[in-house]
């Protein structure tokens, strides 16, 4: 874990994909790991998009409506390209408030070179309030 500003820990190992590999490796990859999704980066750690649950499974119905093989889908077919990110500067509130913009349960977090550092998660931000022990901000 690292710490995102003095405020909020974050993971820093992430599991990532690389945009060429396949739809299938991803599935393995959430399936072995138990998650719903990974961070997609290029070959300078730059994060380039996000794969999920839900975009396997749109391989899989377009597989079944277009009679598609999987095993040559490559994950930047299906991934959500230019991500939203937080920054490793930002701070518990400034978090907290991305996360209540939008339905995401978890973000990348990059640094200045937008390079991936780790991700933060809704919990994480719990963590980190119940861990200030503080009702002013």
């Amino acid at each position: 874990f690292m710490r995102v500003n003095n405020s909020v820990w974050t993971e820093r190992d992430v599991y990532t994909l690389s945009p060429d590999q396949s739809i299938t490796e991803a599935m393995d990859m959430f399936l072995e790991k138990k998650i719903s999704g990974a961070p997609v980066k290029d070959e300078n750690d730059k994060i380039i998009g996000i794969i999920s649950e839900i975009d396997c499974m749109k391989v899989m119905v377009d597989e079944a409506y277009y009679n598609l093989p999987h095993g040559r889908i490559s994950v930047s077919q299906y991934m959500s390209p230019n991500p939203q990110t937080l920054s490793d500067t930002m701070d518990v509130l400034d978090c907290a408030q991305k996360f209540l913009s939008t339905h995401f349960r978890r973000f990348p977090v990059v640094d200045s070179n937008q390079k991936l550092v780790g991700t933060i998660s809704r919990r994480d931000i719990l963590r980190a309030t119940r861990d200030l022990k503080t009702s002013t901000w």
